[in-house]
């Protein structure tokens, strides 16, 4: 129990720095210098202001010095990298695979917010993510290099041909080179067989919430929709429920065919 609640806790603790990189990633800022300071007031925040979660409900979302609001995607992030940090303990215990899969959804958590406010998928995070994808299949018992490899060639490759061939019929981009190099990386850590369950989740969910907004907003269907968030979603998937959800659909397919038959 107490390493449960140990990992929630580190889990908002990563969830907190997570915030600094949402934020100064897409302005090319260092993630390191300055220390975290009010967007309004421009003054730094106390370290006794700046306890995940915590802080934001003692403060009631508000700045202790200037009372500017504080946005609710601060004590979001820093919960869910704790929800996340807690599951893969239950999961895994703390082990390497703990450690790996933890890194790879913070830095999910990251992208996908970056994404969806400002439509970019940094590469510090993507190129760097995809190498140690590749390097880390040496070490965990679940993943080989090959798969890894092959994983990070058909992800990439696939999204690369799906773009490249929307632009030729279109001659406009339907999705950036972002999306690719993301969906590079989760091959680089999920192994080439998640990548039809990934793209099938993500284009589903994408779908959905897409024609929901664009009815909802009276866009036309050139309205642009973030996808890395919903890739996103599909490795997250993957990774927590995948083999349960493919088990269950090819369980399904034959109870349907033995209907039929």
């Amino acid at each position: 129990m107490i390493a449960l609640i140990f990992s929630f806790i580190f889990g908002t603790m990563v969830g907190s720095f997570l915030n600094v990189c949402i934020f100064r990633l897409p302005t090319h800022q260092s993630v390191v210098t300055p220390f975290s300071y009010c967007l309004s007031c421009k003054q730094p925040i106390s370290l006794y202001d700046n306890i995940p979660i915590l802080s934001f409900i003692i403060l009631r979302g508000k700045c202790r010095k200037c009372k500017a609001p504080i946005s609710y995607q601060y004590p979001m992030v820093e919960f869910l990298a704790g929800l996340f940090s807690l599951i893969f303990m239950i999961k895994y215990g703390l082990s390497l695979n703990y450690a790996v899969y933890f890194t790879f959804s913070a830095a999910l958590i990251t992208i996908t917010v970056i994404d969806i406010k400002h439509q970019i998928i940094p590469d510090s995070i993507t190129l760097p993510g995809i190498g140690v994808g590749l390097l880390i299949s040496f070490l965990l018992s679940t993943l080989s290099f090959l798969d890894s490899l092959i994983g990070t060639v058909i992800g990439g490759g696939s999204l690369l041909l799906v773009s490249g061939g929307y632009y030729f019929f279109t001659k406009h981009e339907g999705m950036g080179l972002g999306d690719v190099k993301l969906l590079a990386m989760m091959g680089a850590f999920l192994g080439w067989r998640s990548i039809l369950f990934i793209i099938m989740v993500g284009s589903f969910s994408g779908a959905l919430v897409g024609i929901t907004v664009m009815l909802l907003k009276k866009k036309d269907r050139k309205y642009a929709i973030p996808f890395g968030p919903f890739l996103s979603l599909g490795g997250l998937s993957y990774l927590l429920y995948g083999q349960e959800i493919i088990h269950w659909y090819i369980q399904f397919n034959f109870w349907i065919k033995g209907l039929i038959g």
